[in-house]
């Protein structure tokens, strides 16, 4: 199905899609930041047929729509349903990957642009450092 998009150019309109309605769920049932590859192997149990290349089909067309965003990793994509804006922690003993969640830091990205006469309209921030689990084990 083809719509008519801005500036009169066409757009494709994507219906929906079973294949890709599981593979939201599946993201978003989960707070892992899984890999297309976690995501996979959960999509099998529900769907025993579908390949790995419908995975990530699947997953370009759910981030093109902006239903999802994706981390980049320095080894793989990770993959996250909340597409507000939020920050990431990486824990680099285990890979887990969490939601940083503040508003502040937000801000003081704002101000810091804004005091040199930049507009900031997004950023994409991944911490680095060892997460609480980790450094339990550690002590």
């Amino acid at each position: 199905m083809i719509k008519k998009g801005e500036a009169g150019f066409a757009t494709k309109k994507l219906r929906r899609s079973f294949h890709r309605e599981i593979i939201y769920d599946i993201i978003s049932s989960t707070d892992i930041h899984p890999t297309a590859e976690w995501i996979y192997e959960k999509a099998k149990k529900v769907i025993p047929t579908i390949s790995l290349g419908t995975v990530y089909r699947n997953i370009n067309i759910l981030k093109e729509e902006g239903r999802i965003i994706e981390i980049v990793d320095d080894k793989e994509g990770r993959f996250d349903a909340k597409t507000y804006k939020h920050y990431h922690f990486k824990c680099s003993s285990c890979g887990n990957i969490y939601d940083i969640e503040n508003p502040d830091v937000i801000q003081v990205n704002k101000e810091i642009f804004s005091n040199r006469g930049f507009k900031l309209e997004g950023c994409d921030v991944v911490f680095n450092g060892i997460c609480n689990r980790c450094g339990d084990r550690e002590n």
